[in-house]
Parts: structure tokens; sequence; C-alpha cells
């Protein structure tokens, strides 16, 4: 969970998304796409963190547990209701991630506190999520890109305000972050297909003798 604003070690600022805005998730997936490595064989892996044991925190295991069940091509989800990835196993789960797909391009995904007009906005940017730092605790940074969900209010008793986060509200960004991560994953493998064609024309042009 993270609590602070300006916590990601990113270019630029991440981008905005009112998560019950008119074409959210296709913003969203765009937004994704243009930070997900162009070509090659680098494993898309999604890291979603926080745990059910915390309204405003379920956040990520909501959407990893969405995810999965649509079956998104090419990427790999890990951190759901059932499996969560919270502070005492995020080590542990990341080295695993690392050991199965090596070189991951990891997308990591928490929920975060903010300003109260900022309530439900999803943010979509470059370099990691810090779970935890907004409450002191040492964790490591996950991610080469961040997605979070701003699920409530900073600046007071934090730990109490997620706790009494809505759920309705939790739910709703849910479904918005996992369409749109979805959509994101057809758009990657339509990109990766175009660019596998590509090549094998290319070879197969290099083995064609010219008349």
């Amino acid at each position: 969970m993270n609590l602070k604003k300006g916590l990601f070690d990113r270019k630029g600022d991440p981008a905005r998304i009112a998560h019950d805005a008119e074409h959210a998730s296709g913003l969203m997936a765009e937004e994704i796409v243009s930070l997900l490595p162009s070509v090659g064989t680098q494993p898309i892996v999604i890291a979603c963190i926080g745990t059910d044991r915390s309204t405003g925190d379920s956040l990520g295991p909501l959407i990893g547990t969405l995810l999965e069940e649509k079956n998104p091509a090419n990427f790999f989800v890990y951190g759901t209701l059932e499996d969560p990835i919270h502070a005492v196993n995020l080590a542990e789960k990341l080295a695993m991630i690392e050991e199965k797909h090596p070189n991951p391009f990891v997308i990591g995904i928490d929920a975060c506190l903010g300003r109260m007009k900022s309530v439900g906005v999803i943010q979509v940017g470059n370099g990691p999520v810090k779970p935890g730092a907004g409450v002191n605790k040492e964790l490591q940074a996950v991610g080469n890109m961040h997605i979070t969900g701003i699920v409530n209010v900073s600046g007071f008793m934090e730990f109490f305000v997620l706790q009494n986060t809505r759920l309705n509200l939790v739910l709703k960004m849910a479904r918005t972050m996992a369409e749109g991560l979805y959509e994101a994953s057809l758009q990657h493998q339509r990109k990766q297909s175009w660019f596998q064609m590509k090549l094998n024309q290319d070879a197969e042009l290099k083995r064609t003798p010219y008349q």
C-alpha cells in the first residue's frame, strides 16, 4: 500500500484517468501499451500488491482475481484474493517471479491514498511502485512501470481510512483496471504477432535466391 504522492522513480508524471470516465479502460490500455517493450521476448508480468484483510488495500488482489479470470494473452498475473502479494511475502514472491520469468517486464499495481478530488483516479506511469513507503516500511520497489488506484483520502489516520474505504468504489475501480489490462494484453499480442510476421517475411526473402 502506497500512501504518499511523489514516490515513483519515473520519467515524467503518470497519466491520470478517472475510473468512471467514458472509455476509461480503453484509455488505460493505450497508456499501458505505450510503456510496454515494443517487441521481443521479454515476459510481461503483472504484480498486484495488497491484502484482502483491508478494504482499501484489496484493490490489487481484486484486480489480480478479475484479470486472471479473463486469461489475458501473453501476460502473467500474480497477486490474487486467493494468493495475494503483501508486505510479509513480497520479497519471496518477487524472487519466485524472477525465477519463473527471467528478465521480466513487471507492471506493479497497488492502491494508494490521495487528495479528495483525486479519489477514484487511476494512475499509469513509468518506474516502480514502492509499497509501504508512506508508512515507513522498507519494502522492495516493484515494477518497470506502475499502475495505482487512489481509493481514499490521505493525511490522517491512514490505516483507519483504509479499513473504512467503501468496497463499492474499490470493486468498480478494480473492474475498470482489470478490463484496461486485458485490453492492453490484446493490443500487445497483436503488435507482437505483427512483428513476428515481419521477421518471418524478412527471413523468407533472405532465403529466396535472386532471379
